[in-house]
């Protein structure tokens, strides 16, 4: 999470770079604390039936490198000043493709030149782009990340973001802790707008023909038969699947254990996890969590025997989760915090 001072700054500090740099925001959310956890059932996961990987359909044979990233901009910085250690150990970042996020922070003028830029990108890398979109109304009920749009203006942005990603291959994540933290008291009364408008915008975006991923919590939040209750009612037979694990720490294996139960009550759909600082697994804490890793370079996975689509670096190594151990505003990078995950990866 971040605070709502941090979130507006970073915005503001964004759209001002972007406009002179054409250089991307940081992803504007960071990790969110489990609160409302449940312990992870040590079962296994039913075996899914057997049917064709939807991964080449939805991902193609490569994942989007963005150019324009906090640490593609830093490891050059280094490079250039000589730095080359420094320099070395942001590449390992630096070189890993991560999702584009789009929130209201964007100007609509400005949104279409932020996601324009980027499908050039891919499309002259073969590759295809994941982004995250992150502007539901009451955004965190009101928490460190509260923000989002109007319910009146919510459909109308993302008829805007389908339009300008018809056509292309891109992958949508779909709001971000949208749906777990709706049984937290701070939400009361939030399900009977969100739903409704989560689930026009998965028939929006899925229309365009975009390959379209809600929000599937994480191993430790709520349990699979309440996940899959919100996804039900946010639209999931219309989207080809989940994510878990967003800007947390859970192990892969965890995560996947537990998206497998998930995706058997709700049709079998596909999911795919953010791994990109679960190294280490959780480590006690969500914000700038000392002991926190790397985790696995985001893949592409195609198995007929796994619903799993991709291992992605959804949230941005590097970037601070808020001002905690150490870090800087929620967004802004935070090098010593970048040092730390590549060190940890690397014990």
């Amino acid at each position: 999470m971040r605070t709502a001072i941090g979130i507006l700054l970073g915005a503001v500090v964004a759209a001002a770079a972007l406009a002179t740099t054409l250089a991307t925001p940081s992803a504007p959310r960071a990790a969110t604390a489990s609160t409302a956890s449940a312990s992870p059932s040590p079962t296994a996961a039913p075996t899914p039936p057997p049917s064709p990987s939807a991964a080449a359909a939805a991902f193609g044979k490569r994942l989007y490198l963005d150019p324009y990233s906090d640490a593609r901009r830093v490891a050059d910085r280094l490079t250039a000043s000589g730095d080359t250690a420094t320099a070395a150990m942001i590449e390992q970042i630096a070189s890993q493709p991560t999702a584009v996020w789009l929130g209201e922070w964007y100007s609509p003028a400005m949104l279409d030149t932020v996601i324009q830029r980027h499908l050039k990108a891919a499309a002259a890398q073969g590759a295809t782009p994941v982004f995250v979109t992150y502007a539901v109304p009451d955004r965190d009920c009101g928490g460190y990340s509260a923000g989002g749009l109007t319910p009146a203006t919510y459909l109308d942005w993302n008829r805007r973001v389908a339009a300008a990603l018809s056509g292309s291959r891109a992958v949508v994540l779909i709001e971000p802790d949208s749906l777990s933290m709706l049984p937290s008291a701070k939400c009361a009364g939030v399900a009977d707008v969100r739903l409704p408008l989560i689930r026009s915008a998965v028939g929006i975006l899925a229309a365009a023909g975009l390959s379209t991923y809600l929000d599937g919590g994480n191993a430790r939040w709520l349990t699979p038969d309440v996940q899959a209750g919100y996804l039900t009612s946010a639209g999931i037979a219309q989207a080809t699947g989940f994510f878990t694990n967003v800007s947390n720490f859970d192990t892969t294996q965890s995560e996947r254990t537990y998206a497998g139960k998930l995706s058997s009550r709700v049709g079998w759909k596909h999911f795919v996890i953010d791994v990109s600082r679960n190294g280490n697994g959780w480590t006690g804490g969500w914000c700038n969590p000392p002991g926190a890793a790397l985790g696995q370079n985001p893949q592409i996975t195609q198995s007929p025997t796994s619903k799993l689509d991709a291992l992605l670096w959804v949230k941005h190594p590097g970037t601070s989760d808020g001002q905690c151990n150490g870090g800087p505003a929620a967004g802004a990078w935070f090098e010593s915090g970048a040092e730390a995950l590549v060190r940890g990866r690397g014990q």
